[in-house]
């Protein structure tokens, strides 16, 4: 039986599109995928992200445990609500997730792992760290509404009274708790906007309030368009457990300078970065989909994420490739019987609803 969020029943009553995503019910698109991307884009749009999973870690051990835990360094946080991307990482250097950590103080943190990993992460984390003097809690009783647009903070302003004066100084990737809310300046999507966490029992609430100060709803499809287009990984796409994070273009995100050890740190640091992590724009006339093989002059690689980007109104990809391609050369993709032309690219494509490609070619 599938998990449910508490905005389950409003889903079904506004005749949302539902499918599984890691053992959720989950809305794939309430009509028009591409209206609710264009939403986001150009206005405001919300995505139930109630599957994702907050995980406090509490105790004196907490700086001690997130150091060697994450391969980023955790001692950059220093100010109550600033937050960093990072992933956890096996002994062999493969991405066994990644996820946001919050920092409120030396003694509590808060994680948010990807649904589908949730139980594995908290496995891992529990293995980790025996014999440390932390508690590691997961918030099942929290749920977590994103919204995301050039307008998504002024109309959350709206619909959740007071919360302007806490969070209208939030810098990107910072939070601030609101009475009962975390309102976290992350997100998805290469939009500004929120993430909320809050009681499961006041999300449908602020849900409503959201949709009546003009927040389109949306569903998992605008979001992994949106999340493409803006050059953001999706774990078991992109990068997983035989996965070096060096190798899904996620170096930023991997602090090899400090002295620390961290799990996964021996590996990196003997087997280095082995492919190139660029976009993929299709030049011809098709779709680019996952797992599809690409021809460069160096030879073959393979697309991990794929689809259409109605920002570009073009087929976008991002593709491990051989090492020492660069961006602006022209690579072929196998489409069904054909290879087709793609122009290689940086990512990301699409940042503030703006393009940040240059076209070598009319479009298709």
């Amino acid at each position: 039986m599938l998990n449910k969020t508490p905005l389950n029943a409003i889903h079904h009553n506004s005749g949302a599109r539902m499918t599984d995503f890691g053992g959720w019910e989950m809305p794939l698109h309430y009509g028009s995928q591409i209206e609710e991307h264009h939403a986001v884009r150009r206005d405001a749009g919300m995505f139930d992200v109630s599957h994702m999973l907050g995980v406090d870690v509490l105790g004196a051990d907490a700086p001690v445990f997130l150091r060697r835990l994450l391969a980023n360094n955790i001692d950059k946080l220093k100010d109550p609500g600033k937050a960093l991307y990072s992933c956890m990482l096996n002994e062999a250097g493969g991405v066994v997730d990644d996820l946001i950590a919050y920092f409120f103080s030396p003694v509590r943190y808060r994680l948010v792992v990807n649904a589908s990993t949730a139980d594995k992460d908290l496995a891992w984390m529990e293995q980790q760290s025996a014999g440390s003097a932390i508690n590691i809690i997961p918030r099942r009783d929290l749920a977590m509404i994103a919204v995301q647009g050039p307008n998504a903070r002024a109309k959350t302003w709206r619909a959740l009274r007071g919360s302007e004066a806490a969070s209208e100084g939030l810098k990107p990737f910072s939070a601030t708790e609101f009475n009962e809310y975390l309102i976290a300046r992350t997100g998805y999507t290469g939009e500004d906007g929120f993430e909320i966490s809050l009681p499961d029992s006041a999300t449908a609430t602020l849900w409503t309030h959201l949709a009546e100060a003009g927040v389109r709803p949306a569903g998992l499809g605008a979001r992994d368009t949106l999340r493409l287009e803006a050059g953001m990984n999706l774990y078991g796409s992109d990068m997983d457990e035989s996965v070096s994070p060096l190798d899904a273009g996620l170096a930023w995100s991997v602090d090899l300078t400090s002295p620390r050890d961290f799990v996964g740190k021996p590996a990196l640091l003997r087997n280095g970065s082995r492919h190139e992590f660029l976009g993929l724009l299709m030049l011809d006339r098709g779709v680019l989909r996952n797992h599809q093989v690409v021809k460069t002059a160096l030879g073959t690689g393979e697309i991990t994420s794929g689809g259409f980007s109605p920002t570009l109104n073009r087929s976008i990809a991002f593709a491990r490739l051989p090492k020492g391609i660069h961006a602006s050369e022209q690579a072929e993709v196998a489409v069904r019987d054909k290879w087709l032309k793609t122009q290689i690219t940086p990512v990301p494509f699409v940042r503030h609803g703006k393009s940040l490609v240059r076209f070598e070619r009319n479009d298709p």
